[in-house]
């Protein structure tokens, strides 16, 4: 049923990739269903093929527009000129809500002015991005000197897991007026088991990239081997550190044990072999191991960030991230185990995720958090 008093919402973001990305368009898409006039500002240069595919199925739905500027990754003099832009775009459109997503995102968007003069209602979801910084260091000093300057402009503050909630009450304090839980969202489809007729034995899906411990799993496979259990693995993405992760699972010894294959749809990808893994050192509440729940399909994760939160009664059995030893135990025991054991441990991981993480809630949420910013 459409909202009795429509939002003009002008979403903005970096990169159009990954989950971030993937909650941005479900959220539109599902604001766009309810009767608001919804736009979407991203970066230009990254995304490729899939992500233009993915704006242009939008594009005929969204009344303020898809807008793509260059946006850099890290701090930089463009940032200045992007901010200029993005703001002149605020102005032209008049947006009652400007929601900000990731670092970058929130950054522009807290920027921002109308030119009635009317303020718009600022709104930042951080999907982790400068709170994954270790205390201490360098980086963390600065960006959370930027976070406590930005969050005396943000209205409302929307925080994708508990887990990111507890970091930004640790860093902003009282400066966090008005903030809520959302946690991401899966569309009834997505529950649908997925059928693996894949010849590996293992799957890594995501960012080929430090944070995401790929080097851990890597020596794990190499400890498995050593007790003769050669295990062959399937590493799915694209990222930054390839050429430094190939190089390590060479060094191991299993540069032939171990493919590599491009981006592609996720469940595509988890037909490919018979246990997913995630073995991050860093992360907030990944879509990909919501997907892979949803589907049924056996994982075996890192106890990081928002992870603990998606496997609820089941979280005792992730390991500690840098941890080869624990992270091929877990693996030997879920390779081992009885298939009727294993179907009820995914089947009760599946009923979880089925019950907490709901796409109408999620959207719902997150236009109340709207009307109360407006408030």
């Amino acid at each position: 049923m459409p909202s009795p008093v429509p939002l003009r919402i002008l979403h903005v973001l970096r990169a159009p990739v990954g989950g971030l990305f993937r909650h941005v368009v479900d959220l539109a898409r599902g604001q766009v269903e309810l009767g608001h006039e919804v736009g979407i500002v991203c970066d230009a240069t990254t995304g490729g093929e899939r992500a233009e595919a993915a704006l242009a199925a939008l594009r005929g739905d969204l009344v303020l527009g898809v807008t793509r500027l260059p946006m850099a990754r890290l701090p930089g003099a463009g940032d200045i000129a992007s901010a200029v832009r993005v703001r002149a775009l605020v102005s032209r459109l008049g947006p009652d809500v400007v929601h900000g997503h990731g670092a970058k995102g929130g950054l522009y968007a807290r920027l921002c002015a109308r030119a009635d003069g009317r303020r718009p209602a600022r709104i930042y979801t951080p999907h982790g991005g400068s709170f994954h910084y270790p205390p201490g260091t360098m980086q963390h000093r600065l960006y959370m000197t930027a976070e406590r300057i930005l969050a005396r402009r943000t209205d409302f503050f929307l925080f994708e897991s508990a887990y990111i909630a507890r970091l930004a009450t640790s860093a902003l304090g009282s400066l966090m007026t008005r903030s809520a839980i959302v946690y991401n969202g899966l569309h009834e489809a997505e529950f649908d088991e997925v059928s693996r007729s894949g010849t590996h034995d293992v799957l890594y899906i995501g960012e080929l990239r430090h944070l995401k411990g790929i080097d851990t799993l890597i020596d794990a496979l190499a400890l498995l081997r050593d007790e003769g259990r050669p295990l062959t693995a399937v590493f799915v993405g694209a990222g930054p550190d390839e050429e430094a992760i190939r190089a390590h699972a060479a060094r191991r010894g299993l540069d032939k044990a171990v493919t590599f294959r491009q981006p592609m749809p996720i469940r595509e990808a988890m037909a490919l072999a018979r246990v997913m893994v995630v073995p991050s050192r860093a992360e907030s509440l990944p879509y990909v191991v919501l997907e892979a729940a949803a589907a049924a399909m056996p994982l075996v994760a890192t106890a990081v960030g928002g992870i603990p939160e998606i496997f609820g009664p089941q979280a005792s059995r992730l390991v500690p991230p840098d941890a080869p030893e624990a992270l091929a135990g877990a693996l030997r025991r879920r390779l081992d185990m009885p298939e009727a054991e294993a179907h009820a441990e995914d089947a009760a991981l599946r009923a979880f995720v089925r019950e907490r993480f709901s796409l109408p809630q999620m959207i719902a949420s997150v236009l109340e958090a709207y009307r109360t910013a407006l408030r």
